[in-house]
């Protein structure tokens, strides 16, 4: 989803996690709460995570920590735009009859908008925050699904639609996609990381700032 259907707003990070909404809410937040979340990303890269949804739970303190309302979040999920070309994209596989899913390990609230706006058939996303009447955090709602996460997920749809995995199509840009690229038939890199390029069947690199989804077109029939 970030940096693939939705621009990157933030530059590559540190280690082998992926420029994401959750480094982005942090900066907004503060230089102490971006430090903090960059030490969260060395435990991570170090192993020191049971798991993606620990790693989440950390970040969601650090969030409450220091002060992320209702407001200020959708201010930020509101301002990260589309890649050119992603709506002409999704309007053209549909009609080419291809089943999508989008597979994120950011925010519900962005996935629900791309998945409203593109009409995609099945969303998943790591990370729904439910907020009091005053603004703040009430709870949350968490799903490990990134990293090798993304394949557990993506098997859930194959058996429900019974396909194979030769029969899947995979795009993605960054590091934490690299498991799922490799489990499909196509795995797509879009303008990604070196490591997903290595891992992917075809990669489309473009420069900054002129990056055009249409141009994975092209690899489907």
């Amino acid at each position: 989803m970030e940096g693939t259907l939705f621009k990157k707003v933030i530059k590559d990070s540190k280690g082998n996690t992926a420029p994401s909404a959750w480094t982005l809410i942090a900066k907004k937040l503060g230089e102490k709460a971006l430090e903090e979340e960059e030490e969260t990303k060395d435990k991570w890269n170090n192993g020191k995570y049971s798991g993606y949804v620990e790693w989440m739970e950390d970040t969601i303190i650090i969030h409450k920590k220091y002060g992320l309302t209702k407001s200020f979040f959708e201010s930020i999920m509101n301002s990260v735009k589309y890649h050119t070309g992603v709506k002409e994209t999704f309007k053209e596989l549909k009609k080419r009859g291809y089943k999508m899913a989008l597979i994120s390990g950011g925010f519900k609230a962005n996935a629900d908008r791309a998945q409203k706006d593109l009409k995609i058939d099945h969303s998943f996303a790591a990370c729904e925050y439910f907020w009091k009447k005053n603004g703040k955090i009430l709870h949350w709602n968490l799903l490990p699904c990134d990293y090798e996460g993304k394949v557990e997920f993506v098997k859930l749809i194959m058996a429900e639609h019974g396909v194979s995995p030769e029969e899947c199509a995979f795009v993605g840009d960054g590091r934490n996609d690299v498991h799922l690229s490799k489990e499909v038939g196509v795995g797509i890199s879009f303008n990604g990381a070196e490591e997903l390029q290595r891992v992917s069947k075809h990669s489309v690199n473009q420069p900054a700032g002129k990056e055009d989804f249409r141009a994975i077109l092209k690899y489907f029939k």
